[in-house]
């Protein structure tokens, strides 16, 4: 939080001044007592539980709320009286950047045009204020496009900057907040926010507590997510070992499976299990459902003829009894009662975090990431998806509804992309699905 702009000494003043200091934890309890109550937590706890530099941003917000607010019937404020006794001591510049920081209040911001230690594009999300592009370094290296911030801009000459107190609200962190702030103004959850600076001053100690109340019970107690395929199964790992019967010949099984209309040939000895019928996505409420898919057909599983076997895998027990079914029909004695063997994810992610790392050159596996990632997505566009009310991307944004959906979709996976940095995928460019959907003008 110290910086420039002259918070280095109105922090140093508010400290040697006891009832300020006084009035501070008081703010200070408002934006993070409720969550440490809820949790049973101390301040002191929000560092080995967050980590750097949480602890202290959250003290930002509440420092940041103070200088915006008035005590006793003088009105009193603490930057008025520090600028008074000690603004001699500031450059001009400073005591404009503290006069602006007294007067902004905090909001809710979408990031968009990043250029990398110089500058980004901030659109209010709770006013119809227009996007201001504000100078910033540190923060414009870490952030992705369509990312979510409550941060206060102030401006400064004819420009802006944004304080100190930056918080990154991810999506449900984000509806957290908009859903408090609905309960507290008393609005219906169909309300679209359009707040002015002095309710959402008023409503500071809302965005900390809700990114709080948002962390916290990931931290404090992790879950992993549901996770099913797309035909709303549990996930789960099975692979079917089926010994070829004596005497039979991997030609003879190759001769039935080829007859098989639902088994696409990858190779001589490879076979995808498909579907033409449309996902489902069935499973538990809040699920995450994986599934791959080709050519717009969803993959039940994959086959592969080894030695004197013939090994199918599939990511569910009921795929394993649909497959094991359809395979001792199509096969008869040439196979015998297969052996299974069951992953759960958890066990699966561990073989994976244990397996050597590829060697495949980083520019080649980027390649494979994206050119997968076209087919991917190029089916997508004409697959249905839930958050478009069932409808495809192409169908959906025919409407004007319609549209808004289809881009609040493409930025939640264009931005899931981003964040994934580890991963070639945080380079995929998305801008031809906006293009191809015809709505590249919310883009910019």
């Amino acid at each position: 939080m110290a910086k420039a702009n002259g918070i280095d000494g109105l922090i140093g003043f508010i400290r040697k001044e006891n009832a300020w200091s006084e009035s501070l934890l008081q703010v200070l309890g408002e934006h993070i007592g409720p969550a440490l109550e809820e949790f049973d937590l101390d301040f002191e706890d929000l560092d080995e539980l967050l980590g750097d530099p949480w602890p202290m941003t959250l003290w930002g917000c509440a420092f940041e709320d103070l200088l915006g607010r008035t005590y006793g019937k003088g009105q009193t404020n603490v930057v008025d009286v520090y600028l008074g006794k000690r603004g001699w001591n500031e450059t001009a510049e400073d005591r404009a950047y503290l006069a602006g920081l007294r007067s902004a209040a905090p909001s809710l911001y979408e990031v968009s045009q990043i250029v990398p230690g110089k500058s980004m594009e901030l659109r209010d999300l709770l006013s119809d204020a227009d996007p201001v592009t504000v100078r910033e370094k540190s923060a414009t290296r870490s952030l992705k496009p369509w990312d979510r911030i409550a941060v206060r801009v102030v401006p400064q000459g004819d420009d802006h900057v944004i304080s100190g107190a930056l918080l990154q609200f991810p999506a449900a962190a984000a509806e957290f907040l908009l859903d408090g702030l609905r309960q507290t103004l008393d609005l219906g959850p169909e309300t679209e926010l359009r707040l002015d600076q002095n309710v959402r001053r008023r409503c500071a100690p809302l965005f900390a507590n809700a990114w709080l109340f948002a962390q916290l019970p990931k931290i404090l107690d992790p879950e992993m997510p549901t996770l099913t395929n797309s035909s709303g199964d549990l996930l789960e790992f099975h692979d079917l070992r089926f010994p070829l019967s004596t005497g039979v010949l991997q030609r003879d099984v190759r001769g039935r499976l080829s007859a098989q209309p639902d088994l696409a040939p990858e190779g001589q000895k490879v076979w995808n299990w498909i579907t033409t019928a449309p996902a489902i996505h069935s499973g538990p409420k809040g699920a995450m459902a994986l599934d791959s898919s080709m050519d717009g057909q969803t993959v039940l599983g994959n086959l592969e003829l080894k030695g004197k076997a013939l090994t199918l895998s599939v990511n569910s027990a009921e795929r394993a009894k649909r497959g094991r079914a359809m395979l001792m029909n199509a096969l008869g004695d040439l196979v015998k009662s297969p052996l299974t063997s069951i992953r759960t994810v958890e066990q699966e992610m561990a073989e994976r975090e244990e397996a050597p790392a590829d060697e495949i050159p980083p520019d080649i596996a980027r390649q494979i990431v994206h050119e997968h990632l076209d087919r991917h997505y190029r089916d997508t566009l004409d697959q249905p998806i839930p958050s478009l009310g069932g409808k495809t991307p192409r169908q959906a944004v025919r409407s004007a509804a319609g549209r808004k959906k289809v881009v609040a979709w493409l930025k939640h996976i264009e931005n899931s992309n981003a964040r994934n940095t580890e991963s070639p995928t945080a380079e995929y460019d998305f801008r031809w699905m906006w293009e191809e959907l015809g709505v590249l003008d919310a883009r910019i």
